[in-house]
């Protein structure tokens, strides 16, 4: 499976023009995302149509998550297990890392996002 040209902008809300507006970055003002609101809707664009060039993830998929935050009781998967799987995905497949970034408002999910993928990229060059 090869990468494909577009970009995955995963946000059970928001899109990626509203991410732009808080977190002032660029890349969420370009026109090639495609959005998924679920970890299901995830791993589905991912095995269906291959590695985006660009991820970027939200932390917090359903309300649960915003009424019991970082709890591990979670019905519904949050962005860390999509970075998870993914990193899965990339070892089974012998293939690179796509390019990340969190615009997650939740700073502890962030974090947890952003540690996970950059100890697997440093002690991976890159592959899982």
């Amino acid at each position: 499976m090869e990468m494909t040209k577009r970009w995955l902008f995963l946000d059970d809300v928001r899109y990626p023009v509203e991410a732009y507006h808080y977190t002032k970055q660029d890349i969420f003002l370009r026109n090639n995302w495609h959005i998924v609101r679920t970890y299901e809707q995830f791993v589905s664009r991912i095995m269906e149509k291959g590695l985006p060039e660009f991820i970027s993830f939200d932390h917090d998929l359903a309300d649960e998550h915003y009424l019991k935050p970082d709890s591990f009781e979670y019905k519904e998967k949050t962005g860390y297990h999509c970075a998870r799987w993914l990193a899965d995905y990339c070892l089974d497949n012998n293939m690179e890392l796509p390019g990340f970034y969190c615009h997650s408002m939740n700073p502890v999910g962030k974090e947890k996002i952003l540690a996970f993928l950059e100890n697997f990229k440093k002690n991976n060059d890159g592959y899982i």
